[in-house]
């Protein structure tokens, strides 16, 4: 699960195997000194060896995901309207969203899965069903 999970995030951020490697050696951590290799990260990413502990634990931070996520722990089914709906703090990449972003990013979900015609809706009107105030800005 660690190799599938960190293969996908080295991808999703468009980093090379190379990339990683150099973007680890340069973090600054107290923990973990030892350099990463390219062999090394593609021999975790295959699964035939596996990180340290510290290893993982900078590979957590490096892509803001928790342990728990890289270490394959899942998840329970959550539904997104509710998650969008709560107050809970959403981030995206690192980045806060605002109520009016997570009304849009809500809205954009529910007009891709209702089709094409929903997708035209405007953001408002569904911003407005979860209660978002599309004036507040935090």
């Amino acid at each position: 699960m660690l190799s599938d999970r960190l293969r996908a995030l080295r991808l999703g951020a468009g980093l090379s195997l190379s990339e990683l490697a150099q973007a680890l050696n340069e973090m600054d951590v107290s923990y973990s000194r030892r350099n990463k290799t390219i062999s090394q990260i593609g021999k975790w990413e295959r699964g035939t060896t596996t990180p340290s502990y510290l290893e993982v634990r900078q590979l957590a931070e490096f892509f803001h995901v928790s342990l728990d996520y890289l270490s394959g722990r899942s998840y329970e089914n959550y539904d997104l309207a509710d998650l969008f709906a709560s107050n809970a703090q959403l981030n995206f990449q690192g980045e806060k969203l605002t109520a009016t972003e997570r009304g849009e990013i809500y809205a954009l979900i529910k007009g891709y899965l209702k089709g094409p015609q929903t997708r035209a809706t405007e953001v408002t009107e569904i911003s407005l069903d979860l209660g978002f105030d599309q004036s507040e800005q935090n």
